[in-house]
């Protein structure tokens, strides 16, 4: 079995009765569901900060590309989808 640490958090009453409503559809309990969730978000938000200080080392660094570039290359890309679309059309 995994080692777990216990946790209090405090939701709103519509929270809670969303919680249980989602436990009883799911026969989860609401402490697992509680688990799942935040678990999720956790992964998610580190994944989001991680790519912005990779962002940020890049650019610290010098790799950039000019905004007018980046533009030009995804209008590119942008009329090429379209030129297919009405070749197929």
């Amino acid at each position: 079995m995994t080692a777990s640490t216990t946790m209090t958090i405090r939701v709103s009453p519509e929270t809670k009765v969303k919680l249980e409503r989602i436990a009883a559809d799911t026969r989860r309990s609401k402490a697992f569901l509680a688990v799942e969730a935040v678990s999720a978000y956790v992964d998610r938000e580190l994944e989001i900060i991680e790519g912005v200080k990779r962002g940020m080392a890049d650019a610290e660094a010098g790799h950039l590309v000019a905004h007018e570039e980046a533009m030009a290359e995804i209008d590119a890309i942008i009329d090429t989808v379209e030129a297919r679309r009405a070749g197929s059309a």
